[in-house]
């Protein structure tokens, strides 16, 4: 049975600064002994790989890994300096993304902050939306990254279109249990002509987001080629997002409630207000 249950969100809130400017960021020394590095110079390897994944992304190194230093106590009263990073959110992702897989508490690191970093990325104050804000952010966070996940899968093999649904499949039965998209479309009771991603509440929605990215990222990270290597992959990814859900408790997606308006409803209801509100200027 697994042990992850001691760990929780407060595990990396907890050694969470801001700054004069408002912005949050971590020591890359206080998150080393979060997750279980008892070695600075292993963890420095790790950072390095994160670093490499950043500027990969097109991201400037400097902006999530500011060098510092810092003294620190030793024995008989002497001090020493040691160099340090801060951390943005998005470097603690990249971070734990590189971490070793075998540790629980990277596997709640990767769920934090990529969960976290996707948030912040949607839109800023994201706990402050309503649920129908919630859903309208992340539906279409998945559109726009769907692309870039088709584009992962396309240099690794998977070309046609009938391919990429396949492929798509392999992601939901992995995430879901077994259950691929007209399994889902079944379960959900929906028409013909309904799309599953537009009748999946806020937290649904977020562990699809989070297959997306997690799969589109480790096809680019290993290299992955040919469609049967691409589709085991996607199917790994969901059951390891699967797995993470109920290590922490979490509700299976196919358990979660679908929700009564769908996201055009809630998009007509929107435009409709915008609507009043011209015609009440």
């Amino acid at each position: 049975m697994s042990n992850i249950a001691k760990y929780d969100v407060e595990t990396f809130d907890s050694i969470k600064h801001i700054n004069e400017d408002g912005q949050e960021f971590w020591y890359a020394r206080e998150l080393q002994k979060v997750l279980e590095y008892t070695e600075w110079r292993n963890f420095e390897g790790v950072i390095g790989k994160a670093q490499t994944a950043c500027e990969q992304s097109g991201n400037q190194i400097d902006d999530h890994f500011v060098d510092v230093n810092k003294t620190i106590e030793m024995p008989k009263k002497a001090t020493k300096s040691v160099n340090d990073y801060e951390l943005s959110r998005y470097a603690c992702y990249l971070i734990v993304m590189n971490g070793d897989p075998r540790k629980e508490v990277i596997a709640l690191g990767q769920t934090y902050f990529a969960v976290k970093t996707r948030q912040q990325e949607i839109i800023e104050n994201y706990e402050n939306l309503s649920e129908a804000q919630k859903r309208l952010a992340i539906r279409n966070e998945i559109v726009n990254h769907n692309k870039a996940l088709a584009d992962a899968a396309n240099k690794a093999g998977v070309k046609e279109p009938v391919e990429f649904a396949v492929f798509q499949n392999y992601g939901y039965r992995g995430l879901y249990g077994g259950m691929d998209m007209k399994a889902i479309h079944a379960h959900k009771g929906l028409k013909k002509s309904q799309k599953i991603l537009d009748h999946m509440g806020s937290t649904e929605l977020a562990a699809n987001l989070f297959r997306a990215t997690q799969a589109e990222e480790k096809l680019r990270r290993d290299n992955v080629q040919g469609k049967a290597n691409a589709n085991k992959t996607h199917y790994e990814v969901g059951a390891k997002v699967r797995q993470t859900i109920k290590e922490l408790g979490g509700t299976m997606p196919e358990d979660l409630p679908t929700p009564n308006k769908s996201i055009q409803q809630i998009e007509r209801e929107i435009e409709k207000k915008k609507l009043r509100g011209n015609d009440n200027e």
